[in-house]
């Protein structure tokens, strides 16, 4: 009767779940090739903390870096208004390099859709994961995510986290 083991493993029923995981995965369960890095797509609004928040949990519990994107399209915002962003961003990299984060901040002006700016960054920088946040809907608005969102999760390379504020 033929064995149904491989071939040289007489007994072996096959593969542990270790072992069939263990193809792309390096011992410390991390995507060989993938930074700990952590993506965030952030604006000035409760959404954009909220996203910044979970990024923060998840840089922590990867021991990696946190990166921060703000992208705008220039040319639509009064000068106040651009004053107000860049402190927003100065503080909450003080804040955070104080609480003993590794934090890099993308304020990009490219005219690029923010979608395309925070994938972009991601790819560049082999993110392990990107962090968004997502505004309240009506019921009719639930039918559909905001274009940013939807782009981002249809099309990254890596997995996404999308969160609610409040």
């Amino acid at each position: 009767m033929a064995s149904l083991y491989p071939p040289g493993r007489p007994g072996h029923p096959g593969p542990s779940a270790r072992e069939i995981s263990a193809g792309p995965m390096s011992w410390g369960g991390k995507v060989s090739g993938m930074s700990d890095s952590v993506v965030v797509g952030w604006i000035n609004t409760p959404e954009g903390q909220a996203a910044v928040t979970a990024a923060v949990e998840e840089a922590r519990r990867r021991s990696g870096r946190l990166i921060i994107v703000h992208s705008a399209h220039g040319g639509e915002h009064d000068e106040r208004t651009v004053v107000a962003v860049r402190d927003a961003l100065e503080g909450l990299e003080e804040r955070l390099r104080g609480e003993g984060l590794t934090v890099t901040i993308k304020d990009l002006v490219r005219g690029n859709d923010p979608a395309e700016d925070v994938i972009d960054v991601a790819e560049k920088e082999d993110a392990a994961l990107i962090v968004i946040g997502l505004r309240r809907r009506s019921p009719v608005g639930k039918l559909l995510l905001g274009s940013n969102a939807q782009d981002i999760l249809l099309r990254a390379a890596c997995p996404v986290l999308a969160v609610k504020a409040g």
